[in-house]
């Protein structure tokens, strides 16, 4: 008789994002008539810029002749992504990043996922508390951790750095001694940055202890202060100690098209084996490449002119998330994060719980955010609001919010 892996017996529920839109789904089948306007999951919803369209139709077009057809990509990526990649995001900022050590995917949500595959399942976990929910619910399903304790709203077995009001959403260094340390920056959900030198310290601990940084840089084309690193490699010592991952579609509306790339240096050694090599097995094995034509669209996303469009539609991105953070400000609700980050963090008023929250907002309002609660215990009383909507929805959402407080 077959078994199951009982590890996912230990997960809650199910993903965050699908109880959100069951939830919605629900009100909006009991209410025909009200407009619901969502300010929650993080998808973008600015059409894909013209260099890009442009991009994509030339390799469509290239794949319908004969000497223009591609089939299976290589391994890592196609050498115009890679060095496309390594000159303008790494290059550029001073990183000494070779196309051998860039690995091209479907997106940057699977390689955060899948990264702890090359990893023994003995190695302890330490994640930001709240924190995006795949860290903590892949490392449930490879057995790295306890049962879940319902009274704490945390697993047994893994390390919780909490991020709050109190530390400027920032971990401090845990208690207990880490292997694999998660850390996200600017940060999903709280939208707080960190300074390169407090990062720096991280890249420190992390080469004193023999731990591995596995660093989220999904929203770094959001970065609009100085001395916020837009790579974990503009630290010193980062190559011995850190795996990076980035995504194309926040910074350039490949939600759909589906396109990001992991960082494994091969100066990233374990008992005289290299994760690099390790991770390009397991790419290999498990993973056919992102299409040809997603990859040609992913070097305009470098063009001249992809770098212009793009910054526009980031610059848009950016509008309503200080409109957000703003709006809540001025009609008295406690806001952080939409400076560095497409999110803004917001405090529950009236000691709501996120989720009572949530159900006040969506049934008063119609307007639909994501429970703090959902990426973790420390998440309790908070909540996310996102910037990618529309200017008109963004604007028509702070004002029905607005009107909350005064009712």
């Amino acid at each position: 008789m077959f078994t199951i892996n009982e590890n996912y017996l230990k997960l809650q529920g199910s993903y965050l994002f699908s109880t959100v839109a069951k939830k919605v789904a629900a009100y909006k089948s009991m209410h025909p008539d009200k407009t619901v306007i969502s300010l929650g999951i993080g998808d973008v919803t600015l059409p894909l810029a013209p260099a890009i369209i442009e991009a994509l139709q030339k390799a469509v077009a290239e794949m319908g002749t004969k000497e223009g057809f591609h089939g299976y990509a290589p391994e890592r990526g196609y050498d115009f992504l890679l060095n496309a990649i390594a000159k303008e995001d790494f290059a550029a900022r001073g990183c000494e990043i070779s196309p051998d050590e860039i690995f091209v995917s479907d997106g940057a949500k699977c390689d955060v996922g899948n990264i702890q595959e090359i990893f023994g399942t003995d190695n302890l976990v330490a994640v930001c508390d709240p924190v995006y929910p795949v860290y903590v619910d892949t490392n449930v399903m490879a057995g790295r951790t306890g049962v879940y304790d319902k009274a704490l709203g945390t697993y047994e077995g893994l390390v919780y750095m909490p991020c709050t009001q109190e530390n400027g959403f920032a971990p401090k260094l845990p208690d207990k001694t880490p292997d694999l340390i998660y850390l996200c920056f600017p940060n999903n959900p709280t939208g707080a940055a960190i300074t390169k030198e407090a990062l720096q310290k991280w890249v420190d601990y992390a080469n004193e202890i023999h731990a591995v940084i596995l660093f989220d840089a999904a929203y770094e084309a959001y970065i609009t202060e100085e001395n916020i690193p837009h790579s974990i490699y503009e630290c010193e010592g980062a190559k011995t100690c850190a795996i990076e991952m980035r995504s194309f579609s926040k910074n350039a509306g490949f939600t759909g098209l589906r396109l990001g790339y992991t960082v494994v240096p091969k100066e990233l050694v374990s008992n005289g084996v290299s994760l690099n090599d390790l991770w390009l097995r397991r790419h290999g094995t498990k993973y056919n490449g992102a299409p040809y034509i997603v990859q040609r669209a992913g070097e305009a996303v470098y063009s001249e002119a992809g770098k212009a469009q793009i910054k526009e539609q980031i610059a848009y991105y950016m509008e309503n998330a200080r409109q957000i953070r703003e709006g809540l400000i001025a009609a008295g609700y406690q806001a952080f994060g939409g400076v560095n980050s497409p999110y803004v963090w917001l405090k529950t008023p009236d000691n709501l719980t996120s989720w009572e929250f949530f159900d006040k907002l969506l049934n008063e309002a119609q307007v639909v955010g994501t429970p703090g609660s959902g990426f973790g215990a420390s998440g309790e009383g908070y909540f996310r609001l996102t910037g990618f909507g529309t200017h008109e929805n963004t604007k028509e959402a702070i004002k029905r919010i607005q009107a909350l407080k005064t009712k």
